[in-house]
């Protein structure tokens, strides 16, 4: 039967989607299971287009972590500055089904707790769009460029004005033009050829942001070409995303950090706890770091860490994050440095790209394990963003700490017992 598949989300067309799939001939009794729902569709159908099922992730939630972490707000210059810090004990939420994930991160956050726990800091905040203005020659984009560069300071007050005007459609509704929510911080430009690429960064507060920027990107856009019309400054084609914003990918730009959250984490771990605990010593840690320093650099990789991913995709799973940006946000450099009966364990994560508002936050289990991790209100984003730094780096000990063992038999066991091998 052909038929235009719906992408609304009114009952009829929900149970439009659940009939025709249920028929499928491959499709068997226990297979319905896919179309109950343990949260009512209602509240789903805002998140997600063409609701039609429900997939169910089981949650390990791990700790307590014990975690010294700062409180950042912006300066009046645009900079991060830290007001103060906090120790806590937090459990951390891991929606996943890699066997073996849970009880690492557990390992670590019990022998990181014996220890002097984990220190955390936010070095860097900003959401980035980079909107391409494509010209026909050099000569017009490396005009925009430096109109752009003199005019900056008007661009931003004119953005961040909180009385700015103009109103748009959606969903029927008129909302604002822009988000007062997404503040611009600063303008870039880059030209290549006759394109002159314009990268707006952003604080979203305690949102991911991409959509607000999206919004206040596409103003200043249509702003920009109003303002440079009468200069003859004409671009032929603008694209809101042109591949140098950084958003869901890695990239040697961000690396260093400048899009999402820049966080790092360390916990120093003395030498008898990492015999006793993670059964390896400070030497067998180095010379795998060596080792893996040569092998990532001869492979090419931007990163240089052991599993980032795997926590990083694991928490945002349990509360609501976007998971397209696991690219950017699992961007890390950890370390392992040699102090005076120990050693010391870092980790960077670059482009942290997370909210604790907007998007699947809002979903109902997504509150209730943000709420338990106390990310809610004022600074929470970046509570949350130095929590799942804590996490990552208490895995990264762990798992290293296993491959580091004699013949990495602590890690092929930990897999042949939890992974299922055969």
């Amino acid at each position: 039967m052909k038929f235009r598949w719906p992408h609304r989300n009114h009952q009829a067309a929900v149970l439009r989607r659940q009939h025709v799939l249920s028929q499928l001939p491959q499709m068997s009794e226990e297979d319905q299971r896919i179309f109950s729902w343990s949260v009512r569709p209602e509240i789903l159908a805002p998140f997600q287009e063409c609701l039609t099922g429900e997939m169910v992730l089981p949650v390990g939630v791990v700790g307590p972590f014990a975690i010294d972490m700062g409180i950042y707000d912006r300066h009046s210059s645009g900079e991060l500055q830290e007001l103060t810090r906090t120790t806590e004990n937090i459990f951390i939420p891991l929606a996943h089904t890699e066997g073996g994930l849970s009880e690492s991160m557990l390992r670590g956050s019990h022998v990181t707790g014996m220890a002097e726990g984990i220190k955390t800091w936010v070095l860097q905040d900003e959401m980035t769009r980079d909107c391409a203005f494509v010209f026909d020659t050099a000569n017009d984009a490396t005009s925009l460029h430096y109109w752009i560069l003199a005019h900056e300071r008007e661009l931003k007050d004119w953005i961040n004005n909180p009385h700015h005007d103009g109103k748009m459609r959606k969903n029927g509704e008129q909302v604002a033009r822009v988000s007062h929510h997404a503040v611009l911080l600063n303008i870039r430009t880059h030209v290549i050829g006759p394109v002159c690429h314009v990268l707006y960064g952003f604080d979203t507060q305690e949102a991911c942001g991409p959509n607000m920027i999206t919004r206040n990107a596409y103003a200043l856009n249509e702003h920009i070409v109003d303002q440079t019309g009468p200069l003859n400054l004409i671009p032929g084609n603008i694209f809101l995303e042109a591949n140098m914003g950084g958003d869901k990918k890695p990239s040697y730009e961000y690396f260093h950090g400048g899009h999402g959250k820049t966080v790092v984490a360390e916990s120093i771990i003395p030498d008898n706890l990492i015999a006793r605990y993670l059964h390896t010593t400070a030497e067998q840690l180095q010379a795998l770091e060596w080792v893996g320093l040569h092998g990532a650099q001869d492979s090419g990789m931007q990163s240089f860490s052991f599993t980032p991913a795997s926590a990083i995709a694991a928490v945002f799973a349990a509360t609501g994050q976007d998971l397209g940006m696991v690219g950017t946000s699992s961007m890390a450099h950890a370390t392992v440095s040699r102090v005076p009966d120990g050693v010391a364990f870092s980790i960077t994560l670059k482009g942290l790209e997370v909210g604790t508002v907007g998007g699947g936050t809002g979903l109902p289990h997504a509150q209730s394990y943000l709420r338990m991790m106390g990310c809610e209100g004022p600074h929470s984003a970046r509570r949350l963003a130095q929590i799942i730094a804590a996490g990552t780096l208490a895995l990264e000990i762990s798992a290293a700490s296993s491959m580091a063992s004699r013949g990495s038999e602590n890690f092929f066991r930990a897999h042949w017992t939890r992974g299922g091998l055969r």
